[in-house]
């Protein structure tokens, strides 16, 4: 184990409720001979939750343990059914205890992960109020920045949640200032992104706790090279995620990723970067085998689609909020590239009829386009 310098006492926490066993201390050297007062974290694991940013939070805090020959940090499983709870991969996950009392130097991490509107539930809420009233921290890991923001404790704070439902959290909780960080500590308030994201925040806290020599071993540990902070941003580049690199071309796609609500025309989009229609045309069908039209109508689907699955905003609302003028075009684009109509994407069946479901279900959505010249 590399020499690392004496861990410095945290700041104070008290250790209540269920811990792991004692950690066995390494054989040499030791990094503190002196006890160190502990932090204890409260994982509330919801019905679906992602596996991973659970793995990614818990594991540091059981290598810093080791790393540093002490119990610097406790846990604890809770749930609201107290027994087990399935997450998202299936695996089943056995809690200590149901929703019970926590200390107020306790740190408490709601780890959300799909469907996360139906496993917030109204006692959960009621129990992250208690908690907040105490004065705890209170943070939440991948989608769990939801059950923060339903309980109020996200109003006028910064905050992040996974890219995938920052659409539908934007139209739901408009008090919160929603970035695209990895992870975001706003006073009291902790959240992270999903993913490995939670490894950044956890690794950043260790690093406040007992300095960045331990946080950089418990990372060595892990394998992990880079500890991101809370500048760091979720998504890959745009060119990295496609595949390009060619400047105006990622410029064209950030502008369309930034007007989904009132789209800007091909024409628009070619002169704002310096180029004919038809050369954006050519740019477009030579590195994504697609038109810009297309391409910016894929972009308002796939926006429509999140804000079907995460909010309760009307069909007809969620096609003005991605650039649709009329539910009928909307229900026919809509079911061209997905293959079912908005109505029966959010399972309330029967309802077509309202949307202007017709004909032609099996029309390709390029057709579609090349209709509405």
């Amino acid at each position: 184990m590399p020499d690392l310098p004496a861990v410095r006492p945290a700041r104070p926490f008290k250790v209540t409720g269920r811990s792991p066993a004692t950690v066995t201390a390494p054989a040499a050297p030791r990094l503190a001979p002196d006890p160190v007062r502990q932090r204890h974290f409260v994982f509330v694991l919801l019905n679906q939750f992602t596996f991973l940013p659970f793995a990614a939070a818990i594991e540091p805090l059981r290598i810093a343990n080791r790393m540093s020959g002490q119990t610097l940090y406790r846990w604890t499983l809770m749930a609201e059914s107290g027994a087990e709870v399935r997450c998202s991969n299936g695996t089943v996950v056995r809690v200590d205890s149901g929703l019970a009392d926590v200390g107020r130097d306790d740190v408490v991490l709601v780890c959300g992960g799909i469907d996360v509107r139906a496993n917030t539930t109204q006692p959960l809420v009621n129990w992250l109020r208690k908690v907040a009233r105490k004065g705890s921290v209170i943070g939440g890991l991948c989608t769990g920045a939801h059950s923060l923001a339903e309980a109020g404790l996200l109003e006028s704070r910064r905050a992040t949640i996974h890219w995938e439902n920052r659409d539908g959290f934007l139209e739901e909780f408009t008090t919160t200032d929603l970035t695209k960080s990895v992870f975001v500590i706003d006073g009291n308030r902790l959240t992270a992104a999903g993913g490995t994201a939670a490894i950044d925040l956890i690794l950043t806290l260790v690093a406040d706790d007992h300095g960045k020599d331990l946080a950089n071993a418990v990372a060595d540990q892990l394998i992990y090279t880079t500890i991101r902070t809370d500048r760091d941003i979720q998504r890959l580049s745009i060119p990295t995620r496609i595949g390009v690199r060619h400047p105006r071309l990622s410029r064209v796609i950030e502008r369309m990723e930034q007007a989904i609500e009132e789209p800007v025309s091909p024409a628009d989009l070619a002169e704002e970067v310096g180029m004919s229609t038809r050369q954006l045309e050519r740019l477009f069908r030579r590195y994504l085998n697609r038109s810009p039209k297309r391409y910016y109508m894929e972009l308002r689907l796939a926006r429509a689609r999140n804000l079907l699955m995460q909010t309760e905003l009307s069909v007809i609302n969620v096609a003005l909020a991605c650039g649709f003028s009329s539910p009928s075009h909307f229900s026919k684009c809509y079911r061209a590239q997905y293959g079912t109509t908005p109505y029966r994407e959010r399972g309330a069946h029967g309802l077509d009829d309202e949307a202007g479901a017709e004909p032609g279900e099996d029309q390709d959505l390029g057709a579609l386009l090349d209709d509405q010249e």
